[in-house]
């Protein structure tokens, strides 16, 4: 098992008294998984996520990564978890306005202080991987939507992560892009053998899925394979 929650308790303080955004939330996740996290809005879904590799802070409970426990571990070892191991894909895209296409997919390469000469050819193999070749030289604001969610891929997979956590990754697609991402993303799934864990409030994405969780007010309703 690559991913394991138990008991997983997330508390917010607030004027009209104590949230729970997380109510003591079970999950196991298998490696090779594409698991579809979804709920109303305010369910615990993107805290779920972000809590996992120490984004977010849990209040209590225990999470294993690798059989590994790292819910109390210190955030410098949580970071170089999150840059060998963990891909993140979000909704808004999150590229850097000012770096090209090729750039932006070497930063997590960067930030492993891998020589210059091997972040380029990685990335350069990763940009044809997902058809963008002909775009490394463009800036973010040069490319269409979908286009920018694809180098937001690229750059989550190029560092070889062991799981991808994403965001609503078609919220800010129409409908046909969106079908395309999430194709892509089953693409690298089974081709790659990374495991995926997608947060969306789309019936048509969850059922990408091969396994499904759904939460309502931070408790988990509904948990199929």
């Amino acid at each position: 098992m690559i991913l394991k929650g138990e008991n997983l308790l997330k508390q917010y303080q607030h004027k009209a008294g104590q949230i729970n955004a997380l109510d003591h939330v079970s999950f196991g996740v298998e490696n090779g998984d594409f698991v579809t996290v979804t709920g109303p809005s305010g369910s615990g879904k993107s805290t779920l996520l972000l809590s996992l590799f120490g984004l977010i802070r849990i209040t209590s409970g225990t999470i294993f990564f690798n059989d590994k426990r790292i819910d109390n571990i210190s955030d410098r070892h949580l970071t170089k978890i999150r840059k060998k191991s963990v891909g993140y894909i979000l909704q808004s895209f999150a590229l850097v306005p000012y770096l090209t296409t090729i750039q932006n997919v070497m930063i997590p390469l960067a930030l492993e202080k891998i020589p210059r000469k091997e972040q380029q050819s990685r990335a350069e193999e990763i940009l044809e991987y997902v058809g963008l070749s002909d775009r490394k030289d463009h800036l973010p604001r040069e490319l269409s939507a979908g286009q920018q969610q694809r180098v937001a891929i690229a750059r989550s997979i190029v560092h070889r992560p062991q799981i991808i956590m994403a965001d609503e990754p078609t919220g800010n697609l129409d409908p046909a892009l969106s079908g395309e991402i999430l194709e892509f993303l089953r693409k690298i799934n089974q081709e790659n053998k990374i495991t995926i864990m997608m947060v969306t409030h789309s019936p048509m994405a969850a059922e990408f899925g091969t396994r499904k969780l759904h939460l309502n007010e931070g408790k988990i309703t509904n948990h199929s394979i």
